[in-house]
C-alpha cells in the first residue's frame, strides 16, 4: 500500500510522534510505502514531498512542532485544487491519506471522504475540542505548560497583593482554561461556553482581598465572551481563512477589573508558548497510539474513520457522523466544579 500522511492546521507538540509511529508499522510490519507531504494539503497540490520510514523518523519522538510541516490551505478554497488533488494522488498512486488534525482539518477529511479521496483522521489540538475524542494530541502538554504558569503567577500575585490574568488559548472550548486553572487552583476560570458577568467578577475579586486573600489568579480563555448587556468590547478580526482572529480579552479585562475594583491587575498571555516545545510523555504515548492504530484502520479498509480515545482504549468513529463540523465543548459536571472551587 502507498500512503500519504500530513499534519494539519496549528501545530502541537506529539505531531512528530504520530508521524513516527506510522512510518514504523507501516514499513515494518506491512511493508507500505509512506509519503509525507510538506504543509499538509498545499504540500498536495504543489507536489511536495518526501518518502518517510524507519530511518527518516529517527530522533523526532521527543520534538515539538513537525516535520512536515503545516498550513490551513485546504482543497475546497480555491477554484479547480480539488482536481489537482484527485491528479496527484491518481499519479503518485496514493491509496489513501491519514491526515492530522483539529477540527477544521478532519471536517475537510471527511468532505473530501465523500468526494473520493480516502482519509483517515488523527485528532490533535491542544484545545481538545475534536468530537468523538476523549483526549487529542497536544492537550497534555499544553494544560501542564498553562498549570506550571500558574504556580509561578502566584508566588509574584500574594507578593505584591495583585490580580494577575492568564490567558490561554481555547477559541470555542475552554478545556485548557478548565484543566489548568483546577489544577493551578484558579480563583475564577472563564470559559466561552459561559460568557461571565465583569461586575460579579469584579465583586468576587474585591471580597477575597477583603478577607485577607492577597492571590487572585484568574484564568481567561481566549474565546470567553462576556455575558450580554454587561460590557462591551471589539469586535474580532477575520483572517484569510474565515476564522476569527481570538487573543487580548485578557488585556481589555484586566484595566476594567482594576478600575472597578482599584486592585492593581497585570496580564501575562501564554499564547505559542503552549504550542511549541517538546510532548509530555502522555503525548508522545498517545501518539504513537493514534499512529498505529491509523495504520491499521487504512489496512482494514476503515476509510473515512478517525482513531479515537475513549476511556483510555483507542477505537475507531466516523468523520462524517461524529467529528465533522462539530465542537467539543466543556461538559456541565466540569463546569459545575468550576463553580465549585470559585472562592
Amino acid at each position: 500500500m502507498r500512503v500519504g500522511i500530513l499534519t494539519s492546521g496549528g501545530d502541537c507538540p506529539g505531531l512528530n510522534a504520530a508521524i513516527r509511529a506510522v512510518a514504523r508499522l507501516a514499513e515494518r510490519t506491512y511493508g507500505d510505502e509512506l509519503i509525507g507531504f510538506i504543509d499538509a494539503w498545499k504540500g498536495v497540490i504543489e507536489e511536495r514531498s518526501e518518502m518517510l520510514d524507519v530511518s527518516s523518523c529517527r530522533g523526532i519522538l521527543p520534538r515539538g512542532g513537525t516535520i512536515l510541516g503545516t498550513s490551513r490551505t485546504t482543497p475546497y478554497q480555491d477554484a479547480g485544487a480539488l482536481d489537482v488533488v484527485r491528479e496527484v494522488t491518481a499519479r503518485m498512486g496514493i491509496d489513501g491519506y491519514i491526515v492530522v488534525g483539529g477540527n477544521g482539518s478532519l471536517s475537510c477529511a471527511a468532505r473530501l471522504q465523500r468526494d473520493g479521496i480516502n482519509c483517515i483522521g488523527i485528532p490533535k489540538t491542544i484545545d481538545n475540542d475534536v468530537a468523538g475524542t476523549g483526549r487529542s494530541v497536544g492537550f497534555d502538554t499544553a494544560v501542564s505548560i498553562a498549570t506550571e504558569a500558574i504556580g509561578r503567577l502566584h508566588t509574584t500575585a500574594e507578593a505584591h497583593d495583585r490580580v494577575l490574568l492568564l490567558e490561554v488559548m481555547g477559541r470555542s472550548a475552554g478545556h485548557v482554561a478548565v484543566h489548568s486553572g483546577l489544577a493551578g487552583g484558579a480563583a475564577r476560570i472563564l470559559i466561552p461556553e459561559v460568557p461571565f458577568d465583569v461586575a460579579e467578577t469584579a465583586d468576587h475579586i474585591a471580597r477575597r482581598h477583603r478577607s485577607g486573600r492577597q492571590a487572585t489568579i484568574i484564568v481567561v480563555a481566549e474565546g470567553a465572551v462576556p455575558a450580554e448587556g454587561t460590557w462591551e468590547i471589539p469586535d474580532y478580526q477575520i483572517d484569510q481563512f474565515g476564522h476569527r482572529r481570538f487573543g487580548g480579552l485578557a488585556n481589555l479585562l484586566g484595566p476594567e477589573l482594576e478600575r472597578r475594583t482599584g486592585i492593581e491587575a497585570r496580564v501575562t498571555t501564554l499564547g505559542y508558548v503552549q504550542r511549541g516545545g517538546t510532548p509530555t510523555a502522555y503525548d508522545r504515548v498517545l501518539a504513537t497510539r493514534f499512529g498505529v492504530a491509523a495504520i491499521e484502520a487504512a489496512h482494514d479498509g476503515d476509510w473515512g474513520s478517525m482513531v479515537s480515545e475513549n476511556g483510555g482504549l483507542i477505537t475507531r468513529v466516523s468523520m462524517a457522523d461524529e467529528v465533522e463540523n462539530r465542537v467539543k465543548l466543556v461538559d456541565a459536571e466540569m463546569v459545575g466544579i468550576v463553580d465549585q472551587m470559585a472562592f
